[in-house]
């Protein structure tokens, strides 16, 4: 199989620097540091720190599941923007410690996951392609229209990595 890892690590790269932006967004409004990160597209959604937490959660526990390294343990406590590109890095400096020999057979894995009290098991294929990708995208497209439905100014370039 091939490694994930470029593909995570461009995309949050990408939202490593939209935070940039939405840190110097915060500054020229004068927000207070906890402003942004608590931010929700509607009230019954997960604010923008959340969507950052899970999107980092599943770039870091796709690559260590299917290459069979275990999955580190974050706080979940972040609350300022620069506390969520910290995150971002933790999350990159780790995944990029995974050979990507180690992905060598993964296809045929079976991998199990706990999503709230279920736990869902996939061949390997379906679990990167079918469950850990499409949502890693969600989280991280949700935290993008957070930030760009709140005035900051963003665009299609900025989440490609343009």
């Amino acid at each position: 199989m091939q490694s994930p890892v470029p593909f995570f690590v461009h995309s949050l790269t990408a939202m490593s620097k939209i935070l940039d932006k939405a840190e110097a967004y915060a500054e020229a409004k004068k927000l207070k540091p906890e402003v942004l990160p608590q931010l929700r597209i509607i009230a019954d959604m997960f604010p923008l720190a959340r969507q950052i937490m899970i999107a980092t959660d599943h770039a870091k526990g796709a690559p260590a599941r299917l290459s069979g390294t275990e999955v580190p343990s974050f706080a979940d406590t972040e609350t300022t923007l620069a506390e969520l590109k910290e995150r971002i890095a933790r999350t990159i400096a780790f995944i990029q410690t995974i050979p990507d020999s180690a992905f060598d057979g993964a296809e045929g894995k079976t991998i199990t996951v706990k999503a709230g009290p279920r736990e869902l098991t996939f061949p390997a294929v379906q679990y990167l392609y079918g469950y850990a990708l499409p949502n890693f995208y969600f989280h991280l497209t949700t935290a993008y229209n957070i930030l760009r439905s709140n005035g900051v100014e963003i665009g299609k370039v900025d989440f490609l990595g343009g």
